[in-house]
């Protein structure tokens, strides 16, 4: 069963949260980050992505850009902007997106933060369904162990419990917010702060007794690179846990993650539209192609907008070949374009659903790319069989929104 412990978080003062919430470190590059960043001294981007704060050539693994998240860190906690939980606590943090589309549903998805066991990890309670990247990896490890910190939260999810539902919604109708602020980007983020003895422990037993797993949605690198670090630190227990926000399914929606790629693979259009043939019907759209079902792909090429649909017979009903990131794989970029791992070939790139199709226009039209390809979105029960299973899922099959801010609430190991 799923081990959680409540935590001395390291936050914000409630006038300066606004000001210390950034953006994950991984959805901004080094431009975008000093861009964001700008003018404004507090923002935990000078500890995530400090490299924005050392001259721009600096190789962004380089250790002196780790010490300078270290010193940027220690400023802030030193001026008073962050200071560190008196006593170990819940937390809890609703996130409210405005509609993605003009005339959608906006949505709210509500979490609890916590730590989660290392050893839970390692014994496969909590359930991963990526590969990570060596290299990836490393950046984090060297960004914890340099600063002592778990800056970047690891987002789970679990199949719902009726009273830790009951508890939590009942937590949040009672009591007052400690943070309650919308960012630039529309999103508003709400805070709750759970110091009540009687309630700490009752989720605590809840999750020991009603979770027997929970599932890694977003957040593989930084729950490798936190495990390891625990391995190395064998002083105190605080290592022998690493920051998580866990949602329980039903408040998760997985957007689509979606495909450019660069060439054809020296076929001319004609060409390869006849090959697709072979595994698809192909209907021209008038409009941009967002997916409405199951083994639909839009494509678009030379301007034009293609509705895919997968023949039958042309994909297995396992939990990993009846993925759309699956079908796509096998049957279009291997078997035409020649691409065989998604995780290194420079040919393809990922765009997350929350940049709408007409990034995927813009990436093709710019001649950046030749062809851009939209899936329609995993589902979560697609994510907990195939963890379930022992399987992984193809690269960037999954992307979450909205985001975690990152520095509210800091995990000190």
């Amino acid at each position: 069963m799923a081990i959680i412990k409540p935590f001395k978080a390291l936050r914000p003062q409630v006038e300066q949260a606004r000001q210390v919430a950034s953006r994950p470190y991984d959805v901004l590059n080094s431009e975008e980050a000093r861009e964001e960043a700008k003018d404004n001294p507090n923002s935990f981007l000078h500890v995530t992505k400090s490299e924005i704060d050392l001259p721009a050539d600096i190789d962004i693994h380089d250790q002196e850009v780790y010490e300078k998240a270290k010193e940027n860190f220690l400023q802030l906690v030193n001026d008073g902007i962050l200071f560190k939980e008196e006593k170990p606590c819940y937390y809890i943090y609703q996130l409210k997106m405005p509609a993605l589309q003009p005339g959608g549903n906006s949505r709210s998805q509500t979490g609890l933060v916590c730590v989660s066991s290392v050893d839970d990890y390692f014994n496969d309670i909590i359930k991963k369904h990526e590969l990570t990247r060596p290299e990836k990896e490393k950046d984090r490890i060297d960004h914890m162990r340099t600063t002592e910190a778990q800056t970047g939260n690891v987002f789970l999810t679990y199949r719902d419990v009726m009273e830790i539902n009951a508890l939590i919604n009942g937590w949040k109708a009672t009591q007052k917010p400690i943070y309650d602020f919308t960012a630039n980007d529309g999103i508003q983020h709400t805070i709750w702060i759970i110091d009540r003895e009687i309630v700490i422990n009752s989720i605590t037993q809840l999750f020991a007794t009603k979770v027997p797993f929970t599932y890694i949605a977003d957040g593989h690198h930084r729950a490798a690179s936190a495990a390891k670090v625990s391995k190395e630190m064998t002083d105190g227990d605080e290592a022998k846990y690493f920051l998580t926000t866990i949602f329980p399914a039903n408040q998760l929606a997985i957007l689509d993650y979606n495909r450019v790629v660069k060439d054809l693979r020296g076929l001319d259009e004609e060409d390869f539209i006849s090959a697709l043939q072979e595994d698809f019907t192909i209907t021209q759209s008038a409009e941009p192609v967002r997916p409405a079902q199951l083994h639909e792909f839009g494509m678009y090429l030379d301007k034009q907008w293609y509705i895919l649909n997968s023949r039958k017979g042309t994909y297995s009903n396992d939990p990993i070949g009846v993925l759309d990131v699956t079908i796509l794989s096998n049957n279009i970029l291997n078997k035409l374009l020649g691409i065989k791992d998604q995780r290194t070939d420079k040919k393809i790139d990922f765009v997350g659903g929350i940049r709408g199709l007409g990034e995927l226009e813009k990436r093709v039209n710019s001649g950046e790319m030749q062809i851009a390809f939209s899936l329609y979105p995993v589902t979560i029960e697609q994510l907990f069989d195939i963890a379930n299973s022992g399987n992984v899922m193809p690269p960037k099959s999954t992307w979450f929104e909205p985001k975690l801010r990152d520095g509210l609430l800091t995990h000190l190991i």
